[in-house]
């Protein structure tokens, strides 16, 4: 089984930032009824005055718009051809996806790819997340709850995902907006620096605590 993280991997840029977009552009009332407030938390995150699992709980009520299921699959109609030509080369139909954004979001286009995910669940009812964001620990947690079988290769383009990557048995670091492919970084000191540094911004707090 490979797997592979979803945003800046195999797709060159966030898709749930770009769903949001392509929302206000097809609903002109979001620009000024939902972007403002999107905009001083995304500020409020960077300042260290809220977590950022509150942030895209709060984000991700953009699906609240009455035609959210028609928009993310008109969305994927016009960005599918966006997904990195090397990963198609290469898909695989055990592949999993595992990814931060929204199983809304990322949902239409693995079953389109046809192929796993798991991604951070989000209650479309009641507008909250469930769970923690599946990023960084999240992920590996994800894949040793599950019980999957070995990971032959992982793909990412952060160095949060580092747990998982060090549970697979090749691990490889994506870049150039989902166009260049090499090694995973060497984990010398210096880079474990980095490591705990991306893992403990704030993406991994339970939305209980």
């Amino acid at each position: 089984m490979n797997v592979y993280d979803f945003d800046g991997t195999i797709f060159p840029s966030d898709c749930s930032i770009k769903f949001l977009f392509w929302c206000m552009n097809h609903h002109p009332h979001l620009w000024i009824t939902f972007f403002p407030k999107a905009l001083r938390n995304l500020i409020r995150v960077h300042r260290g005055k809220m977590p950022r699992a509150i942030m895209m709980r709060e984000y991700y009520k953009i699906n609240r718009i009455k035609d959210f299921d028609k928009q993310i699959e008109r969305f994927w109609d016009k960005n599918e051809k966006k997904i990195a030509p090397w990963y198609l080369a290469q898909k695989r139909p055990d592949d999993l996806i595992i990814s931060a954004s929204a199983s809304c979001v990322i949902g239409p286009i693995a079953r389109r790819l046809g192929v796993n995910f798991a991604a951070t669940e989000y209650d479309r009812e009641n507008g909250v997340l469930v769970g923690d964001v599946m990023m960084a620990r999240s992920k590996a947690r994800y894949i040793f709850d599950q019980g999957f079988p070995v990971i032959e290769n992982f793909y990412s383009d952060s160095l949060a995902d580092t747990p998982l990557a060090l549970c697979a048995e090749k691990a490889h670091f994506v870049s150039d907006k989902a166009r260049k492919v090499e090694d995973w970084p060497h984990l010398n000191p210096e880079t474990m620096k980095t490591v705990k540094k991306k893992i403990d911004i704030g993406w991994n707090i339970h939305l209980e605590e």
